[in-house]
């Protein structure tokens, strides 16, 4: 396991600033365990949710790593998910969190409005696990991803319950996720 604490400790896109954003688009959505500021929802455009990246801190173990969302690039994608005005501070328990290979990685967001359309946008943060991680599962048949989350269990909870949560979540923000309503109905089979 690689931690990316101190690499993203080092990765500071707002020095100086006394808010920024920050995107969640996984269990950032559901499960805002920091201060913030404001909490708006939004989008990021060409990116894809994927239940590529493996959790051996909170939601596996080492030996039998779960998995969670990371993006992958997607042209003319969208991905909707929440995002939070944070103080600068705040960052440093988030990297602890995200430290099982995320980086902190700079995005323009769109703001939703009541109406569900993107409004003004802004700058923010993301903390992405790219494929280069030493945690990078990837791509596999979505029954062996979902067999996999049913059964892996860690420091934070069941893999079941992050996956579940992020559905409700996404359906919650009106968000339409391909990949992410389909391993939850894959789920239900285990």
């Amino acid at each position: 396991m690689l931690d990316t604490t101190a690499l993203n400790q080092q990765r500071n896109f707002f020095e100086g600033h006394a808010a920024i954003w920050l995107f969640g688009y996984g269990s950032l959505i559901w499960k805002a365990d920091f201060a913030y500021l404001e909490r708006r929802p939004a989008y990021i455009h060409g990116w894809e949710r994927r239940f590529w990246q493996g959790s051996h801190d909170h939601r596996g173990t080492p030996e039998a790593p779960g998995r969670v969302a990371t993006l992958i690039r997607a042209k003319d994608s969208i991905c909707h998910g929440m995002a939070y005005r944070i103080a600068p501070e705040v960052l440093a328990p988030l990297d602890v969190r995200e430290k099982n290979g995320y980086l902190r990685e700079k995005v323009p967001l769109t703001f939703m409005d009541e109406k569900g359309n993107g409004t003004e946008q802004s700058e923010g943060l993301i903390y992405l696990a790219s494929d280069d991680n030493p945690a990078f599962l990837g791509d596999a048949p979505l029954d062996e991803i979902a067999q996999q989350i049913a059964n892996a269990h860690g420091p934070s909870g069941p893999n079941r319950d992050y996956l579940v949560n992020l559905a409700v979540a996404l359906r919650e923000l009106g968000a339409k996720d391909a990949h992410i309503f389909a391993l939850e109905q894959q789920l239900s089979q285990f």
